[in-house]
């Protein structure tokens, strides 16, 4: 299978199903927005000190970003084959970082993006994720001149979910490798 086809050539391409959309369809940026998401996650797994718990949690994710990506490339009123993201997903993320956050300390400030490199990728992920979140948010109630499409309410639950999920696996990685968050400090 060639991996062009030249069908997108004069900036369309198909969502599921057939249905042609302009490649700048808020549908088209938000489903590209999880798949840089997944991206980052991708470069956060590669690094060697992430520890192999944090690992199969976030290759957990990366496969239900999928399975958001193909929902959202269905156009509304099409069925789809696949498993969809449920509430259980979202108590997982919940139940999660409950675990997480038992082992560490509370939080008593603001804190910047850093510490560990695995850190600093995740948080990096945490803020993809937020922009993921207020383009579906779009998509669902309309802006610029686009009529808002129906989201269902588990994925705008489950992408609000992931950012703070993603937080919390941002202060574990620096957790597990005994580095301490960096506070923000507000100017005098």
């Amino acid at each position: 299978m060639k991996i062009y086809t030249k069908k997108g050539d004069k900036g369309e391409t198909s969502l599921y199903g057939g249905q042609k959309v302009s490649k700048d369809h808020l549908r088209l940026q938000t489903y590209g927005t999880l798949d840089e998401l997944n991206s980052v996650l991708g470069f956060a797994l590669s690094d060697q000190s992430l520890s192999q718990n944090l690992k199969v949690k976030l290759t957990r994710i990366q496969n239900e970003l999928f399975q958001l990506g193909a929902e959202l490339a269905t156009p509304p009123g099409k069925s789809i084959s696949m498993a969809l993201i449920q509430e259980s997903h979202i108590l997982k993320l919940e139940s999660e970082i409950d675990q997480m956050e038992a082992e560490l300390s509370p939080l008593k400030t603001f804190i910047l993006p850093g510490g560990a490199v695995a850190s600093a990728q995740l948080h990096f992920a945490r803020a993809v994720s937020r922009r993921a979140e207020r383009e579906l948010v779009s998509l669902h109630t309309g802006c610029l001149g686009h009529a808002g499409e129906s989201v269902r309410p588990e994925v705008l639950k489950y992408i609000n979910r992931l950012s703070d999920y993603l937080f919390v696996c941002a202060r574990f990685a620096n957790h597990e490798e005994k580095m301490a968050d960096i506070p923000w400090i507000a100017p005098s």
